[in-house]
């Protein structure tokens, strides 16, 4: 039995990049949809629409992500 030392380091670099890219973006999308304490109303407001539609886009990726993983398992 013969273990390919160098294919084996290269998946388990790749999981761990895509594995903490993958929660720093959920992490992210988290972060967005936290509400606001302290500022003024007004600008609250502006930021709070694009902070949620910045933590929807997050989460979209994640679900791609995770889906796309899926696809390759079941392919």
């Amino acid at each position: 039995m013969h273990i390919d030392w160098a294919a084996l380091g290269q998946v388990f670099g790749v999981s761990l990049v895509v594995t903490v890219g993958l929660v720093g973006i959920f992490t992210l999308g988290i972060m967005g949809t936290a509400p606001r304490t302290g500022g003024s109303a007004d600008a609250a407001a502006g930021t709070g629409a694009l902070a949620r539609s910045g933590a929807y886009a997050c989460f979209a990726l994640c679900a791609a992500a995770v889906g796309y993983g899926i696809y390759l398992i079941v392919a």
